[in-house]
């Protein structure tokens, strides 16, 4: 899973990336401070992985990962080129969602490049940006599918009738991600690389002095991505950052201590499962035990393709115990004899909490 953080400059958005990925990337109070964006790797928090390891008493634990990528400050006009804009916007492109950093809090010591703070304004100047420069890109893939449309080849046809489809409904102000599209459309329109296409978390960002407390300027960002069924997070990046410099017995009292349910990362790992639709299954063993993430819906032998392609051609079966079952009963040897270790074959679809062991011929 590849993150793109996102925002107007000054909002939080370093800070942030910063404190979740402990990458160091220069945060200043300035635009365009970061040009070239910044990349950090993260292991998904998983408790599940040290329960098994503790259990097999395996040599290494490996956790599913995110790619986070902290992208330069956008601004208006960044689709036209303001701001060193379309080479920001280029690196949109690659990633899988957008955590769209959104400013809750109020201080004038903090410059605010639009001079006055207004999340829905804010929210709207990015998204407006995003749609211009994709009918940009609609125009020009719709011009040329015309064109080869004399060819005969049929596949230039539809593309031009979906780029219309497409069209409509960024003129609307709508993004690319709302048009109603069936799953042949969906894949096609993915091919397009659509800015407005990716999927959004909306990460409202408050002040420390606000925590715990209502804060009107998340709750419009709630109802904003509410409307356009994009998934919300509140955090505040400045604690975040103090999280992060905190082993990790310290980090979980403290974040205890400020009443939060969670870190930031838990949460934006969370909205971003939820959003792409992923889950983890897990392996364990002496050797080691990993999560491995796929789509939710996936069956047992691409499961098990996603450790080696062989392991898809070679599927047998999937030896799968759940997770807690495991955990309460103690060992491996205890789930069989309650009879809580199953045998699933090809059709078989694999669930979140699902610890599997699958046989394969090779």
């Amino acid at each position: 899973m590849k993150l793109g953080v996102v925002g107007l400059p000054n909002v939080g958005k370093s800070t942030l990336f910063n404190a979740i990925t402990q990458a160091g990337a220069e945060s200043a109070n300035y635009p365009f401070c970061t040009i070239e964006p910044n990349v950090g790797v993260v292991n998904v928090p998983d408790r599940r992985l040290d329960a098994l390891a503790k259990l097999y008493n395996s040599k290494r634990v490996v956790n599913a990962v995110i790619e986070f990528v902290d992208i330069a400050g956008l601004v208006r006009g960044a689709s036209k080129g303001e701001g060193l804009g379309n080479k920001f916007l280029a690196h949109i492109r690659e990633v899988d969602a957008i955590v769209h950093v959104v400013r809750c809090f109020e201080g004038g010591d903090i410059i605010h490049v639009e001079g006055s703070v207004d999340p829905t304004r804010d929210i709207e100047t990015i998204n407006l940006e995003l749609l211009f420069a994709d009918m940009e890109t609609v125009d020009k893939r719709l011009e040329r599918a015309q064109k080869n449309i004399k060819t005969g080849d049929k596949k230039y046809a539809e593309e031009a009738e979906l780029l219309l489809k497409i069209k409509a409904c960024l003129a609307e102000g709508k993004p690319a991600r709302a048009l109603t599209a069936d799953e042949k459309e969906r894949a096609l329109m993915d091919s397009f690389f659509l800015l407005t296409s990716k999927p959004v978390i909306y990460a409202a960002n408050t002040a420390e002095s606000d925590i715990g407390k209502p804060n009107p300027l998340a709750e419009r960002v709630k109802a904003y991505a509410a409307a356009e069924d994009a998934e919300t997070i509140v955090i505040c990046a400045k604690v975040e950052e103090e999280l992060a410099a905190l082993a990790e017995d310290e980090r979980e009292l403290f974040i205890a201590e400020l009443g939060l349910p969670e870190s930031g990362l838990d949460a934006l790992v969370r909205a971003g499962y939820k959003l792409l639709g992923l889950i983890s299954y897990l392996t364990a063993g002496e050797k080691e035990v990993r999560a491995w993430t796929i789509t939710r819906g996936t069956k047992a032998p691409q499961a098990a393709g996603k450790i080696h392609t062989d392991f898809e051609r070679g599927f047998i079966r999937a030896e799968i115990v759940e997770y807690d079952d495991l955990i309460s009963l103690g060992s491996l040897v205890a789930a069989k004899e309650k009879g809580k270790v199953r045998s699933e074959g090809k059709d078989y679809v694999m669930k979140e909490n699902d610890v599997v062991l699958f046989r394969i011929n090779v």
